[in-house]
């Protein structure tokens, strides 16, 4: 019997896709991977499946936060994995903000959220991705 590879670190699931208004890549091309595609146009598609950790450090999981933390982890995964440039991201931090009032979040708080990721996200897109792993261990791949 063969190992099972999976990945850790991931708290919701999308359920049905969502597609929105995003950024627009530099160079004018669409960007497609298995689970986000962002169009010439600045269309993003997060297709059902995407798993994300949701808001990120101590924060409340709200409602206000959902939607913008879910485009923003897209984004950075972009970002992250050279599909857009890290020029992107203060773009992205706006979005995150941006998102989060228009779902209903006080304004100090969105503020809050937006100095942090301003403040560590840099951090975030130098680390790779959650890694691969494998169980049982000691079991073929």
């Amino acid at each position: 019997m063969n190992a099972i590879a999976y990945k850790g670190g991931y708290r919701y699931q999308l359920q049905q896709d969502l597609i929105c208004p995003a950024l627009a890549p530099p160079d004018g091309a669409t960007i497609r991977t298995r689970f986000i595609d962002l169009t010439a146009e600045g269309w993003l598609t997060i297709r059902a499946g995407y798993a994300w950790d949701g808001p990120s450090g101590p924060t409340l999981h709200s409602p206000s936060f959902m939607r913008g933390s879910l485009i923003h982890d897209a984004l950075y995964q972009l970002i992250r994995e050279g599909h857009l440039p890290r020029t992107h991201r203060r773009a992205a931090d706006r979005l995150l903000y941006d998102l989060c009032r228009r779902d209903g979040m006080w304004a100090i708080r969105a503020a809050w959220v937006w100095l942090a990721v301003r403040l560590v996200g840099g951090l975030v897109l130098r680390h790779a991705s959650n890694p691969i792993r494998y169980a049982p261990e000691g079991c073929p791949t």
